[in-house]
């Protein structure tokens, strides 16, 4: 009895070893959403050396799997469609079906607590002071987005062996509870402008530096900070590559069209305002690596106002200029191909709050940032007026900007704007008045300075609440002509 038992526990195990080991990473689910104009790869394991095949609309393609059991294949490229279709992936006896596939396009969005932000966290931050204050919680509430599809992934699951998540999920309240809203929001004004299915991938965690979205590697082969980094794979004690490897990494290689990113707090909390742009250029060139495309779009978001040098929990104290220079250090981002910012300076009602609600505001710039300089829609201003030049004449400085639309304005209507400030040689700067005089230009002048005018700066506060727009409602960007002469070239890689 005792053999016949083992005999049939062997057989038992014998079929397991011999059929149940093709498999597919979770991020292949139900209701997910393939990349249209790409090739489409699909990967798993399988009992070595057993041919795969992939069936989908009118394709199959087959690869064999390796010593390891590992295979990989690619579907060719496809065009948008709205029609629920099969997935099946299949080896001997052994078959895996994914239903109500979709083609589309897909995008992750990642980052910190401002992306982690959550459509059903409404009720845990401030409502916005501006516009309807209920505006999260009814688009929550309605959810009704039936191009869209979600992943989620769960960053409380920090043990998980495969990655933390449920797989794609169509847009229903519970469904998007979890998910980042300023994603959600971009995803469902994608869809609605594009006409197209849209996959998001929701993968963020509060509190991250870049360095944790990082792979070590990068850092390891990096000229500017290998030397920096020690035998534990920490750059200046900061750990490389934690949630890079549980929340990033197993989604690779999954196909994708671009990242949406928000993050930097944390580099700033800690003192990174000079190598933060080299940090992020590192990510992405990393990032593109990965999914072997180095065209890939990755827009991000600039930081908002906020008091950074009042807050007492921070190991070390912030001053006021620090959240300026670390703009200086995103616009230097920008430098890298295939790369746009939005701003966020005008979507903050408290400076003592880190987590602004604008988040549909948020949504809608990044969705119009990847129609004008992804998918070419033509006629979207994505930027507020810049700085161009300053002519002192006398007592007065005139500031020029450029990117200006149909012309200067302030939030309020009249021509005077806030936050000027004007500095002699010293470059001690002292309070100022500007106006507005014509399309492109503001007259500045103080009465507290008594010296020639010398240098000239504009919103360089952590606590900026400039009233300064464009034509197209976008606030203007700030600059200070003394760090300008200072800092001739932001260091880039």
């Amino acid at each position: 009895m005792k053999r016949t038992i083992l005999f049939v526990l062997s057989l038992l195990v014998a079929s397991l070893t011999a059929f149940g080991q093709l498999s597919m990473p979770n991020v292949f689910s139900d209701d997910m959403v393939l990349q249209q104009g790409k090739p489409v790869a699909l990967w798993g394991e399988a009992r070595p050396g057993a041919k795969v095949t992939a069936r989908f609309a009118d394709q199959r393609v087959s690869a064999v799997a390796d010593a390891e059991g590992k295979w990989s294949l690619h579907l060719a490229e496809m065009t948008a469609s709205t029609e629920p279709r099969t997935l099946v992936v299949s080896s001997g006896r052994e078959k895996l079906t994914y239903n109500n596939v979709l083609v589309g396009e897909v995008w992750l969005a990642s980052g910190q607590s401002n992306m982690e932000y959550s459509m059903g966290n409404h009720n845990h931050y401030p409502r916005p002071a501006r516009g309807d204050r209920d505006i999260l919680m009814k688009a929550y509430y309605e959810a009704d987005a039936p191009l869209v599809r979600v992943l989620y992934v769960n960053r409380k699951i920090m043990y998980a062996d495969t990655l933390p998540t449920k797989g794609w999920k169509r847009v229903t309240t519970e469904n998007i509870k979890p998910m980042s809203a300023a994603g959600y929001f971009f995803a469902k004004e994608l869809a609605d402008s594009l006409k197209v299915p849209i996959g998001l991938v929701s993968t963020s965690y509060g509190g991250s530096p870049v360095e944790a979205w990082t792979p070590v590697e990068a850092y390891r082969e990096s000229e500017r900070f290998a030397a920096e980094v020690d035998e534990k794979g920490n750059y200046r004690g900061v750990p490389i590559g934690n949630r890079y490897r549980k929340f990033l990494a197993p989604l690779v290689p999954y196909t994708m069209r671009g990242f949406l990113w928000y993050q930097g707090e944390q580099n700033l909390t800690v003192g990174q305002t000079s190598t933060y742009a080299e940090q992020q250029m590192l990510l992405v060139d990393a990032w593109r690596k990965l999914w072997g495309d180095e065209q890939m779009p990755f827009y991000f978001a600039q930081l908002a106002p906020y008091a950074y040098s009042q807050q007492r929990t921070i190991i070390e104290p912030r001053t006021w200029n620090e959240l300026p220079e670390f703009w200086e250090q995103q616009k230097a981002a920008l430098a890298q191909p295939h790369t746009g910012m939005i701003t966020t300076l005008d979507l903050v009602d408290d400076v003592k709050e880190i987590h602004p609600p604008y988040k549909w505001i948020v949504g809608h710039r990044f969705a119009e940032l990847a129609l004008s300089k992804t998918y070419g829609y033509e006629g979207i201003v994505t930027e507020g007026p810049v700085f161009k030049s300053v002519t002192i004449e006398g007592k007065r400085a005139i500031v020029e900007f450029d990117n200006v639309g149909s012309g200067l304005k302030t939030l309020t209507g009249t021509p005077y704007v806030t936050f000027f400030r004007l500095a002699g040689e010293s470059g001690r700067f002292y309070g100022a008045v500007g106006k507005i005089v014509g399309k492109n230009k503001v007259e500045v002048t103080s009465q507290w300075l008594g010296a020639p005018i010398v240098y000239v700066c504009f919103g360089w506060d952590e606590a900026s609440g400039h009233n300064l727009l464009g034509g197209n409602g976008l606030p203007a960007q700030p600059f200070n002509t003394l760090w300008m002469k200072q800092h001739q070239e932001v260091p880039t890689e």
